[in-house]
């Protein structure tokens, strides 16, 4: 089974998830669904139904976040000594050097990637095209609108 890569927080929102779907969601569902059968007839009842539904739903994302925490990887970026190297966990200060604008994205899991708080995910071509390069390289990132070349500035691991 392959290992799931995992920041430390990336690790904690999901673990925090799955209590909320245990403890919240699913005791709520349970609620939803002894109020519809109280309707009656269970063959025309739209809240009963609704309530299936989101029980299924629940109870498949509760498998699914268990399953990944199982197979999780935990890396924590501060105990990292990859020597400056663009690896899993870092954050990374890159000039476009078309525009040259500066960015700054940090590599993390797919569960966790979201851009606009400047978190890509590890398989996304930009992190794919920065691993184990260093301060001072240029990566060429393949873009739907052409290859684009970013100039590393910085690496740190926070």
């Amino acid at each position: 089974m392959n290992k799931i890569p995992l920041t430390v927080t990336g690790a904690e929102l999901l673990r925090q998830e799955l209590h909320n779907l245990k403890t919240v969601e699913r005791p709520s569902v349970i609620a939803a669904i002894a109020e519809a059968r109280s309707h009656g007839d269970l063959s025309e009842n739209a809240e009963y139904d609704a309530a299936k539904e989101r029980q299924g739903f629940i109870e498949g994302r509760i498998k699914e976040v268990e399953g990944k925490l199982s197979m999780a990887q935990i890396i924590d970026p501060t105990l990292l000594d990859a020597d400056g190297r663009c690896v899993f966990g870092a954050t990374i200060e890159l000039e476009d050097l078309e525009n040259e604008s500066t960015v700054t994205y940090q590599i993390v899991g797919d569960d966790e990637a979201d851009i606009k708080l400047g978190k890509i995910s590890i398989s996304s071509p930009i992190a794919r095209a920065l691993i184990g390069k260093y301060a001072g390289d240029v990566a060429e990132v393949q873009a739907p609108g052409g290859v684009r070349e970013y100039e590393i500035i910085d690496v740190r691991y926070i």
